[in-house]
């Protein structure tokens, strides 16, 4: 077998999906589907055009409690046999239909259930606007199968067109082509042309209003959420400018957000042409929205060119980390940037310790086989994969790795990729049998050893050496009041906080909570930092705030290590289990699949 053939098997070898897109793989969909919020269910068909490439009998979908009620081949809806396999945990189960070897469309139809975990569904209450129903999907990593039967597998991928019937009061979204108003009877329509995999797939469906920022940009959010959002996203076109700038055109005609209410479970996913944004990055000054640029970059890493399969996750977040550092760089300077780089190494650091150095999961190139691919979402694919690249970066030149970065993008666009055919490309590219090259670059201390590999010198930041100035200085008995603080964004300010030491007391916690209004702050970052002193301090002045942070807000990111430190004395347990009781349902299954685990 030659290195193309094993890296082409391995590629189609997802171990977490039923489908043999060898045998027969799913081209293209028609969705048409109804949204019931009474019932909290979807309704309609899936119909697939296909290619058999094997003339073989049969074709697999992955599902997870769908109700599958009928199946159809060809366009004349000829009804055909079906089978639902074993249920396997995390997977679902396979959906087999069976098909003739000239079938070229097979049509599912089916019901979700209650609570398929992709879809979250909001009663009014906990929407911004209080008035209306929300329903948004999240997809990533294995969860479009539990809304729509398909072959959920980031190697495969298809174009679609949808039909989404609504409540006439709300506006449907989808990752697609999209409306920028209600209609009357509630019926949109959407075209996605460019190939994406399963993963963004994606549908909110809300009170939503549209702004325009730009020829190509604008934002969706709820009616009192929109004028935050327009100002702290203003300078998105700026952004979409640097980007194309560094790695060539945008290739998906618009870029569009969408603010989605509090309980959406990450900072933001990527889905093509309209990003699912938290609104914990509303800081009112946006100090928050490098996590724009990062979902921008993942218009080329992630969405253009895609892991083929969840081991591979460095490929999409690692590029998408060293991309946004590079578009905040270009727009605010190298010192900003820098500040990004320290943060995004004290995550690395931390993540390490805490999975242990020596763990095979703090390898770029993972092993995730009976694992729920979830598992594989941390640091690890983030920064490490950054900071293997800017190694890279580092060792040829920047000219020379963008120039390299820009053919990786145009040679694999709108195709997923493995961690092997990156590094063939990488030899073939750029080391080019150079030994001297390929030991500075040395690929397997950076992708298949753990931790990190020895010589890797930390980032610094001349920014945050004058915060560890301000630091020392109160350390030193300066009170809080006095330290030179003006102009500091929140990055500055995550770093004052991470640096405060374990241990305090009531009357330094006070101090700077009386100088700094952090108990207060409107800056989600700067609140999650905070709450960690607060609790392992035992500082009740920030109670209240702490309840109100955990029961509005979903964002696994902030959620985990808060209520990983409430857990760590009986106390604080007992706080925990109550107010899990209260905002578990606030929160996406992504994140309770998590938290149930810690808090049982």
């Amino acid at each position: 077998m030659t290195t193309e053939q094993s890296a082409l098997a391995s590629a189609s070898a997802d171990v977490h999906s039923f489908a043999q897109p060898a045998e027969a793989v799913a081209q293209h969909l028609d969705l048409d589907i109804t949204v019931d919020f009474s019932n909290k269910i979807l309704s309609g068909t899936a119909s697939y055009l296909i290619e058999n490439k094997t003339g073989t009998d049969r074709i697999i979908f992955d599902a997870r409690n769908l109700q599958i009620e009928k199946v159809y081949l060809g366009d004349n809806q000829e009804e055909t046999t079906f089978e639902l396999g074993d249920e396997k945990e995390f997977l679902g189960q396979p959906l087999i239909i069976k098909i003739k070897p000239d079938t070229k469309r097979v049509t599912i139809k089916y019901k979700t259930s209650p609570d398929a975990a992709a879809l979250q569904w909001l009663n009014p209450q906990q929407t911004a606007g209080k008035k209306h129903p929300f329903l948004f999907t999240q997809s990533q990593a294995i969860l479009a199968r539990t809304w729509i039967p398909i072959q959920d597998s980031p190697g495969i991928r298809i174009t679609y067109s949808a039909k989404v019937k609504v409540p006439k009061e709300l506006l449907a979204v989808m990752s697609a082509e999209n409306p920028v108003q209600k209609n009357a009877n509630g019926e949109y329509s959407f075209e996605m042309k460019q190939p994406i995999p399963s993963y963004l797939m994606a549908l909110s469906v809300g009170d939503l209003v549209f702004r325009k920022i730009g020829d190509q940009t604008g934002i969706y959010a709820e009616p009192a959420t929109i004028d935050a959002a327009a100002y702290e996203f203003a300078e998105m076109d700026k952004m979409l400018i640097a980007a194309e700038k560094i790695y060539g055109k945008y290739r998906w005609d618009r870029y569009d957000l969408l603010v989605l209410p509090p309980s959406f479970p990450f900072g933001g996913m990527e889905n093509p042409r309209l990003t699912f944004v938290t609104p914990t990055v509303l800081a009112k000054d946006r100090s928050l929205t490098s996590l724009i640029a990062h979902e921008l970059a993942h218009s080329w890493s992630g969405n253009l060119v895609t892991n083929g399969t969840w081991d591979d996750f460095w490929l999409n977040e690692g590029f998408t980390v060293y991309f946004e550092r590079r578009i905040m760089e270009e727009i605010y300077g190298k010192d900003y940037a820098d500040m990004l780089e320290v943060l995004g190494y004290q995550d690395l650091k931390g993540t390490i310790e805490d999975i242990g150095p020596d763990s095979e999961d703090t390898r770029l190139k993972l092993d995730l086989e009976g694992r729920d691919p979830d598992e594989g979402l941390t640091d690890i694919a983030y920064e490490k994969g950054n900071f293997f690249l800017r190694n890279i970066e580092m060792a040829v030149g920047r000219e020379r790795f963008d120039a390299f970065i820009n053919k990786y993008f145009d040679t694999f666009a709108f195709q997923s990729t493995n961690t092997d055919k990156f590094l063939d490309f990488l030899r073939t590219e750029l080391i080019k049998g150079d030994e001297q090259l390929a030991e500075k670059i040395n690929i397997e201390g950076w992708v298949y050893s753990p931790g990190l590999p020895e010589g890797f010198e930390a980032p610094t930041s001349s920014r945050f050496a004058k915060v560890e100035a301000a630091f020392q200085s109160w350390k030193n008995g300066k009170p809080a009041a006095q330290l030179s603080t003006k102009d500091w964004s929140s990055h500055e300010w995550l770093h004052f906080i991470r640096m405060l030491p374990e241990t305090m007391s009531q009357a330094q916690l006070a101090e700077l909570d009386k100088a700094f209004n952090f108990t207060n702050s409107g800056n989600s970052e700067v609140l999650a930092a905070w709450f960690i002193h607060t609790i392992r301090n035992n500082y009740t002045t920030a109670d209240q705030a702490l309840e109100s942070f955990l029961t509005n807000v979903g964002r696994r990111k902030f959620l985990v290590p808060i209520y990983k430190a409430l857990i760590a004395t009986p106390e604080g347990k007992k706080k925990a289990l109550a107010i899990y009781a209260k905002a578990r349902p606030n929160y996406h299954a992504v994140s309770t699949v998590t938290l149930d685990e810690m808090l049982k």
